[in-house]
């Protein structure tokens, strides 16, 4: 029994031949890493096919060049008197400096600043939309 096993193995071996392998190589699909150059075209329609993001054109950043020039300087006006404003506010609860009560006009801006027990109540008001911002600020 062993030697028709044996002979059925050198049987097999001589009845199925050569028998080949190859290795196995990766190659990129991308044409920046190393892969076909005829597949950019591909790659580039299957991403614009998924990119939902609209484009923006060069006009849009171009509106701020070409607003009025003082259109811009009452923003920056705007700009620096709250600056000065917030700075007040601080240093009237950290400091000597007083931010006197009262209602003042800067501009589109009307400012009504009231000395409560609890703290600082700020309202401002722009006249040009109607918006208004409370701010409280507690004394320390």
């Amino acid at each position: 029994m062993r030697i028709v096993f044996n002979t059925l193995i050198i049987v097999f071996f001589f009845v199925a031949g050569k028998t080949y392998a190859q290795d196995f190589v990766y190659t990129p699909k991308n044409p920046a890493f190393g892969g076909n150059p005829y597949n950019y075209s591909w790659l580039m329609s299957s991403a614009q096919a998924q990119n939902d993001i609209a484009e923006t054109t060069a006009n849009a950043y171009r509106s701020d060049y070409n607003s009025d020039p003082l259109d811009n300087f009452a923003e920056s006006l705007n700009r620096q008197i709250l600056s000065q404003l917030s700075r007040q506010i601080v240093s009237k609860q950290f400091g000597e400096d007083a931010l006197q009560a009262g209602t003042y006009t800067l501009g589109d801006y009307q400012i009504e600043i009231g000395d409560q027990s609890s703290g600082l109540n700020i309202t401002i008001t722009d006249a040009a939309t109607g918006t208004q911002t409370t701010v409280q600020v507690p004394y320390f």
